[in-house]
């Protein structure tokens, strides 16, 4: 999650330094529910010692209000058709949502 957060926040600057207007919070949806509640969450528990920095990055610009976490189920992450080799039903429904599916003519 802290990549992905400090390529929007590059993103935002270069927006701003080119005056294109953009909305905050910036939508960003996540499969794992447990790196959105630890997000939210200012208590480690013991459990997440092994958090490095990147876990204060995106919980400071969730405070800030430049992201909002939210849930997506695994089985409609897009990105995991790229990544993972998903059921053939999922892989044809996910092919579908990007627009890659062959189009009839018309």
């Amino acid at each position: 999650m802290g990549v992905d957060v400090c390529e929007l926040l590059w993103l935002s600057y270069l927006l701003r330094a080119l005056q294109i207007p953009f909305t905050t919070p910036v939508p960003f949806w996540c499969d794992n529910e447990a790196a959105i509640h630890i997000t939210a969450n200012p208590v480690f528990h013991e459990r997440t010692k092994h958090l490095d920095i990147d876990c204060h990055l995106v919980r400071d610009q969730f405070k800030l209000g430049f992201i909002q976490p939210s849930h997506v189920p695994g089985r409609d992450q897009l990105a995991d058709i790229f990544t993972k080799p998903p059921p053939i039903c999922d892989f044809a429904r996910l092919f579908v949502k990007l627009g890659l599916a062959p189009q009839s003519p018309s």
